[in-house]
């Protein structure tokens, strides 16, 4: 391997980006184990530290796994296409089907720790849906795993009052879940909005996703709307960074 880069960068990052474009041009492929420590040091001279960093700067960007005994090795889990437009579409969960099968696109999903109640709306959720201080919400939290990796915990918010003695309020909402059942309620969603940022994730976050130390998590804020223009569901999700591509296609 040869240091590219400027040589005003940190050797670590040198390293890291020399292993980088290594792996982007297939030499080493999914599920293939790194240098070491020990080759690196060897390899660019340098202290075991200095390699300890590049390695760990290759970890936090999410493109290699640590096992512990074995070594690093290049993640092979294929990262989620997200296609935020398309999957919201009616004909999605209009016909039944649930608007994660677009983004498992034939892989094994499987949605665990599901935990449905009520609560207190807080201030933000209650703005939003239009609700009193205070006011009672039904919640729904998931956590989404695919190919036995966690990718996504998710939040739902609707007003209890609206969906008491629905579906919505059990763990299974049935074929093309909460908004085919929203359309049962004569409460349609028919236009969506999506807010999206970034941040370190909770202590709480990196342990139920998985994550390792220095991996980033996207936060995508959606709100369901009804041919009214009201405000029908809150959804605020967490998204392994690493683990998903998100996509938006729509027309000019």
């Amino acid at each position: 391997m040869s240091s590219r880069g400027s040589g005003r960068q940190p050797k670590y990052q040198r390293i890291a980006a020399d292993m980088r474009a290594a792996i982007e041009a297939g030499e080493y492929g999914p599920g293939e184990r790194l240098p070491g420590e020990n080759d690196l040091m060897a390899t660019y001279g340098v202290a075991r530290m200095t390699a300890r960093q590049a390695l760990g700067v290759l970890r936090a960007e999410g493109i290699v796994e640590a096992r512990k005994g074995a070594g690093v090795f290049v993640r092979d889990f294929k990262p989620i296409r997200r296609r935020g437009v398309e999957r919201l579409a009616r004909a999605q969960w209009g016909e039944g089907r649930s608007v994660w099968e677009a983004d498992a696109a034939g892989r094994e999903l499987v949605i665990d720790g599901v935990e449905v109640g009520e609560e207190d709306a807080t201030p933000v959720v209650a703005g939003v849906l239009d609700l009193a201080a205070g006011e009672r919400v039904c919640v729904r939290r998931r956590r989404y795993t695919l190919d036995g990796k966690p990718v996504l915990l998710s939040t739902s918010y609707l007003s209890a009052d609206l969906v008491s003695g629905t579906a919505i309020t059990q763990p299974d909402t049935g074929p093309g879940g909460v908004y085919a059942r929203l359309e049962e309620l004569g409460r349609r969603p028919v236009r969506f909005r999506e807010e999206i940022r970034s941040r370190m994730p909770s202590g709480d976050e990196a342990e139920r996703l998985a994550l390792p130390p220095g991996v980033p998590v996207v936060l995508v804020a959606r709100t369901a709307f009804d041919a009214d223009s009201a405000a029908v569901e809150v959804n605020e999700m967490v998204l392994d960074s690493a683990a998903y591509v998100l996509e938006y296609g729509f027309e000019a």
